[in-house]
């Protein structure tokens, strides 16, 4: 497959040496958005009393309302968070759940969280039940029997990712929400890989509760995330953190908002600067860039099933990922070992995880990705595989 130019790679800062295909767990920010925060934060410097006494409370509030527009929301039912993990544990830790009350999520969630929701099982005595969803008949209708099947008169809470991280599978949310809305249960989902990587319409979505990152698909600086609570349940919510918006003398136009915005100093220029990186986005034809992507993703995921001979766990429907794939490789591999083999000695940044009895490699494909990068990926394993 002959080398492809791309326009992109330049805009980013990213070592030029190594093949970066890991775009999925931590992002990469393109250099006019690290340069407006950056400048964000020098503005904070030059006064600082000025910029987070005077000033910053409509700072957020028009990148709040900014990123509401993005995600098809209000600003107000939002809170910028540093992460995902971060917005999930204040709902997690919200949320008042004890003996026999059962929290029902997949066994394709992300480790921490399940470590968050195991936490608060053991300490306040509810079940967390992680369900054994099939693949590759993860599609609407399977998917969504496969969960509520397993609803019993105890089932308080449903806890779901809307991309997965150890198998990038993207779930249909919408369909659990409006039918667990139905049933009287809460939603809480993990949006951690979906914004910027495809669209969002929070609204329509329907979830009680969704937190996401920013500085993943997004693209914005490290340390940019949300948590959306629909109006419904923002009285729900309780801070990790008790500061000044905890019965404030100058309320703001959201008690969620005002309970969760300040938590005292930090460095607020990472939540300013996501409007830039919204505007970069568009400014770039994003939606060309992400069908490229898929195309490159769809396109290893078949090189790496020819090279293998196991089949995808998306099967056929390569709709159900879209930037980010993983795909098995054979039993009996080190998946630490492989990782560490692929860096030292090609220079390739991708991840491998053991999920349950698998080996998995998931691969990312972001702007500054090309057909070469996939075409060194899979020499190399087929150098390590047929070795």
């Amino acid at each position: 497959m002959n080398s492809d130019v791309n326009v992109y790679r330049d805009l980013f800062l990213l070592n030029p040496e190594i093949t970066f295909l890991n775009h999925g767990s931590f992002g990469a920010t393109p250099k006019p958005v690290f340069d407006s925060y950056q400048n964000w934060q020098r503005l904070l410097e030059h006064q600082p009393v000025e910029f987070l006494g005077r000033n910053l409370g409509g700072l957020m509030q028009t990148a709040r309302d900014r990123l509401g527009d993005y995600l098809h929301t209000a600003g107000d039912n939002l809170a910028f968070v540093t992460n995902a993990t971060h917005g999930l544990n204040i709902v997690a830790r919200s949320l008042s759940l004890g003996p026999g009350d059962e929290v029902l999520a997949s066994n394709h969630e992300y480790g921490a969280l399940d470590k968050t929701w195991r936490y608060l099982a053991q300490k306040s005595g509810f079940k967390y039940i992680n369900i054994i969803v099939p693949v590759p008949d993860n599609a609407s209708d399977g998917f969504v029997n496969s969960i509520f099947n397993h609803v019993t008169n105890r089932t308080r809470i449903i806890f779901l990712s809307h991309i997965t991280s150890p198998t990038a599978l993207i779930f249909p949310i919408k369909e659990v929400c409006s039918r667990a809305r139905d049933a009287g249960i809460v939603t809480v989902i993990d949006g951690a890989h979906a914004p910027g990587q495809i669209d969002l319409n929070l609204d329509e979505l329907g979830a009680d509760f969704y937190s996401g990152n920013l500085h993943k698909w997004l693209c914005a600086p490290k340390g940019s995330a949300f948590l959306h609570a629909a109006p419904r349940v923002q009285t729900l919510v309780e801070p990790l953190v008790v500061s000044w918006g905890w019965e404030s003398e100058h309320p703001g136009p959201s008690q969620f908002v005002d309970l969760l915005e300040w938590t005292g100093t930090r460095d607020p220029a990472a939540f300013l600067a996501v409007t830039d990186a919204i505007t970069f986005q568009r400014d770039h034809d994003w939606p060309t860039v992400r069908a490229r992507c898929h195309h490159m993703a769809v396109e290893t995921q078949r090189r790496i099933q020819e090279l293998t001979g196991i089949p995808p766990l998306n099967g056929d429907d390569t709709s159900l990922f879209a930037q980010m794939a993983a795909s098995p490789l054979p039993d009996g591999l080190n998946p630490d070992a492989l990782k560490t083999r692929l860096y030292n000695q090609y220079k390739i940044e991708v991840p491998l995880v053991k999920w349950g009895e698998r080996n998995l490699i998931r691969y990312s494909y972001q702007a500054y990705n090309s057909l070469d990068d996939m075409e060194k990926l899979i020499a190399a394993l087929t150098e390590i595989l047929k070795g």
